[in-house]
């Protein structure tokens, strides 16, 4: 460890690797909400904050556990499930009246494709405005979850013993991985008919994603 008068101990949270005070120092100075995505073993966590001198203030919060109220029978930390996660999140911001974010995944490394850049998309596509590359989102097809639905046939045919290993939570759910996109695709649109109502509950405009068709009827 250094040693020397002009030696300065880090902030704690930068110690133990949570925090990078630069980072978010430069996100701060940007005056805008920060789209705060994380990932853990078991779920994907996203919110929208602001800084203040006492501390972050989170305005709205979203969590891939949500999904099982929409019929979410896969797993929770999936690329599906990000993007699900980002647009519910995403929704939940516009109906507080915040249209525009920038993102911050923390530490996390961004991974061009990774799951944080998937919850991201689902955000945009909500209808927030946030900076962002057009080259970082997983394609659409890892996005409905098709390379997890072609690796589950392939091992279905190829090794029963084995799919049902490492398939177990999707089975136990009563959901076949394979039809894990036409799944994405109805829990998708159980969540845009929710808050389509919300809107017009509260007498909010509808975004654009809740005007077209998806919005209306759910997958077959």
């Amino acid at each position: 460890m250094a040693k020397g008068p002009r030696y300065k101990v880090k902030h704690r949270r930068r110690r133990e690797g949570k925090t990078n005070y630069y980072k978010r120092r430069e996100m701060i100075k940007s005056g805008k909400p920060r789209l705060v995505l994380r990932k853990t073993n078991y779920r994907i966590i996203a919110h929208i904050t602001t800084a203040t001198p006492i501390g972050d203030i989170t305005h709205v919060w979203a969590s891939s556990d949500e999904l099982r109220g929409f019929g979410w029978k896969a797993s929770l930390k999936c690329t599906p499930a990000a993007y699900l996660t980002g647009l519910l999140v995403g929704l939940k911001a516009l109906l507080k009246g915040i249209h525009e974010a920038i993102i911050d995944i923390g530490l996390h490394r961004p991974v061009k494709g990774c799951r944080l850049f998937a919850a991201l998309k689902g955000a945009l596509d909500a209808g927030l405005e946030i900076p962002h590359g057009e080259d970082i989102f997983p394609s659409e097809e890892r996005i409905r979850g098709e390379h997890i639905a072609e690796y589950a046939k392939m091992l279905k045919e190829q090794n029963p013993d084995l799919f049902k290993v490492r398939f177990s939570k999707y089975l136990e759910a009563g959901l076949d991985p394979v039809d894990l996109p036409k799944h994405f695709e109805e829990v998708k649109n159980r969540i845009l008919r929710y808050f389509e109502g919300m809107f017009k509950k509260l007498g909010v405009e509808l975004p654009p994603i809740l005007k077209g068709e998806e919005a209306v009827a759910e997958a077959e």
